[in-house]
């Protein structure tokens, strides 16, 4: 590839709807690849759009499609502002992540809304999105995707966490980058949280305070998809039709389930490192200020987790779909089969212009 350098806005809305993530990123080529995050913002969803988006699992295909392009017109119109506000005037294109409403890559299909040709209409700059679509073609999970920044941008760390909606890792192993979800943190964290008439739990302060049911943590700890060989991935169908019901049933004061939960979550993780190294584990995602968990996950593990400057905690999401983007818009490769199990490497995404 030749030396080149890109100007990128990167787009990120995670499932567990804490915001929408927008950075802006000069990514370089010239025999490796170099990064820096000139402006950055998240912008916090409405309590109506909280509502519309938890309930696009469940509309009609026609509501659904509506959906779509009223996000993507929301997307358009807060990206805008964010170029006008930052007085940017140079970007090459917008790499654009959505919103998943369903991934069930076992039966060929995912849906990330946020109407790409909306956005670039809005914006009038050029869009890459729908990074997910063609590696499920392929016989991929579509996921994760992060972890082809993981191996270009942060190879120096042993392994990549990221503290979502969901968890996931990578890692190389033998000269490959491996990666899958472990299980979901964030997005069924602040589900019960906010029955107490919070957002999230902050530096998981309410966690603390409650008691493990050894019941429920072990039977969260027995699902089958902890023994299920990788690639493998989550999606939002497993939370509403395992995990609720699964924690629902037994009628536990909310600081008990997050506690619970929490240690769950702790102990999947520790199984998924190699815990008696010295390892480094660089940490991001949301659940990374959630200081009981980092606590309760070092309790299991020697690895040094290590937690970045908040930048970096808050825009790696946003910051490699913009690579993803800017692989797209090169022609390489932004796809690992070695990930995602898909039947060859490939460069995914559907790319608008204006």
């Amino acid at each position: 590839m030749k030396n080149t350098t890109k100007y990128i806005i990167g787009v990120m809305s995670g499932t567990s709807l804490d915001g929408i993530d927008i950075a802006y990123i000069k990514i370089g080529y010239t025999n490796n690849y170099t990064f820096e995050i000139l402006y950055s913002t998240t912008v916090s969803y409405s309590t109506q759009w909280k509502t519309i988006l938890k309930e696009g699992f469940h509309l009609s295909g026609e509501a659904l499609t509506k959906l779509d392009a009223d996000y993507g017109i929301h997307l358009g119109n807060i990206i805008l502002n964010f170029v006008t506000e930052n007085k940017i005037t140079n970007v090459d294109f917008i790499a654009s992540h959505g919103h998943t409403i369903f991934h069930n890559p076992e039966k060929n299909y995912t849906l990330q809304i946020g109407n790409g040709p909306q956005i670039t209409a809005i914006t009038a700059v050029k869009t890459i999105c729908d990074f997910r679509v063609q590696d499920i073609a392929l016989g991929g999970q579509g996921a994760p995707l992060v972890p082809i920044g993981d191996e270009l941008l942060f190879s120096e760390y042993d392994y990549c966490l990221n503290l979502g909606g969901f968890v996931n890792i990578s890692f190389n192993e033998n000269g490959q980058r491996i990666a899958f979800d472990i299980c979901p943190v964030n997005i069924v964290l602040n589900h019960y949280v906010s029955q107490l008439d919070v957002e999230y739990d902050d530096k998981g302060i309410i966690a603390s305070t409650g008691n493990i049911d050894e019941s429920l943590l072990n039977e969260l700890n027995v699902l089958p998809f902890y023994n299920d060989t990788k690639p493998k991935s989550l999606g939002y169908e497993f939370i509403v039709e395992t995990i609720f019901p699964m924690i629902d049933k037994y009628n536990l004061e909310i600081r008990d389930i997050l506690r619970t939960f929490v240690e769950h979550v702790a102990v999947q993780i520790a199984k998924k490192i190699d815990s008696n190294s010295k390892k480094t584990v660089l940490v991001a995602g949301g659940g990374a200020y959630n200081t009981f968990l980092i606590n309760r996950i070092q309790s299991y593990t020697k690895t040094q987790l290590i937690i970045p400057e908040d930048t970096i905690i808050n825009y790696k999401e946003a910051l490699v779909f913009a690579l993803l983007g800017f692989l797209k818009d090169e022609e390489q490769i932004n796809c690992l089969k070695s990930v995602t199990g898909a039947n060859k490497n490939h460069c995914s995404g559907i790319v608008f212009n204006p």
